[in-house]
């Protein structure tokens, strides 16, 4: 399921701004190294340029680990991987105090989160800890050890995944942790023209540890990306545009099979996410339908069925698809 569709032609206002057409060129590399996953690959960009952070489930081999390296590998990012295990401690994320012989010191050794890019597989797979150390990077933006706070790189993006349909050996993400992703990507088996199309990559010798051997090159850089969260920031709201982000999280508290709805939280996320959206496709201020596109990916994790109504198949996404279909929207 691609949950945003391909970054359109540009809108009215702002026609022509070579920063924004620097991101629309951006997932045209990508998409040399990723087939059939142009929704996840804007889903991605909206993520990093409203500085939140992004969780991708999918069952293995959908390519969520090739998305991510092709994203950093197309904007020139610094980029890391975290293979997240049941014995992964705080510190081979953080990093820690190491004994020099030589100085009779503690200097701090960097951990893998000190990067622009990082790809944080399976992170349902590592205790609690472990979780909780990679969290506070992803909200504070730094990472505290002995007492002394260490500030992250600028930008600063976590790209998550999990395994949706094996459990055994897994931590699962509380409420609270589960909140701090901005967007959550679904990543399905592709249909069968796509995946022929895999194939034939592969068959023409397509090395998917080598996103480079895909003819990627970078288009945007460190100070593009900042550049493009300044301007996502400027994106303007009309105030009966945020009161349809009110009804909407309002809405979701009231459904009879939701246990828990939307938070105060939650509704600024979908803005900052609409807000990207706006800026990506054009405008300089978020419509309601801006709004209407992030919905699912902002929401669908931040909602609790009801456990009767999970066991009649209800799911967050046809919960959302109700909310819109029934509260109002501004003209």
């Amino acid at each position: 399921m691609t949950d945003l569709p391909t970054i359109p032609s540009p809108g009215r206002a702002q026609d022509g701004d070579p920063l924004r057409d620097a991101f629309g060129r951006v997932r045209a590399e990508v998409g040399k190294a990723v087939v059939g996953q142009e929704g996840a690959v804007s889903g991605m960009i909206v993520g990093l340029l409203a500085q939140g952070h992004v969780l991708l489930e999918g069952v293995p081999g959908v390519a969520k680990t090739l998305l991510v390296r092709s994203l950093a590998a197309a904007m020139s990012l610094d980029t890391k991987r975290i293979q997240f295990t049941p014995d992964l401690m705080p510190g081979d994320v953080t990093g820690s105090l190491v004994y020099d012989a030589s100085t009779g010191t503690f200097p701090f050794r960097e951990g893998p989160v000190f990067t622009n890019v990082l790809l944080a597989d399976e992170v349902n797979r590592t205790p609690p800890k472990t979780q909780s150390a990679l969290l506070e990077a992803m909200e504070e933006r730094q990472v505290s050890v002995d007492g002394t706070a260490r500030p992250l790189p600028d930008p600063f993006f976590v790209a998550a995944t999990m395994n949706p349909i094996e459990f055994e050996g897994t931590y699962t993400l509380p409420e609270a942790q589960l909140d701090r992703f901005l967007v959550k990507l679904t990543l399905d088996l592709p249909p069968r023209e796509v995946e022929w199309q895999v194939l034939r990559r592969h068959a023409d010798g397509f090395v998917p540890r080598d996103v480079r051997s895909a003819g990627i090159v970078p288009v945007v850089g460190v100070d593009e990306v900042r550049a493009a969260q300044q301007a996502v920031r400027a994106v303007g709201a009309r105030d009966d545009v945020l009161a349809y982000v009110v009804d909407l999280a309002r809405a979701t508290r009231q459904a009879p099979s939701v246990r828990v709805g939307v938070s105060p939280r939650g509704s600024t996320a979908l803005l900052a996410a609409a807000k990207a959206w706006a800026w990506l496709t054009g405008y300089d201020a978020i419509t309601p339908d801006h709004v209407q596109a992030m919905l699912l990916p902002v929401w669908r994790h931040r909602l609790r069925i009801a456990a009767d109504a999970e066991l009649e198949g209800v799911g967050a996404d046809g919960v959302l698809q109700q909310v819109l279909e029934q509260v109002r929207v501004p003209i």
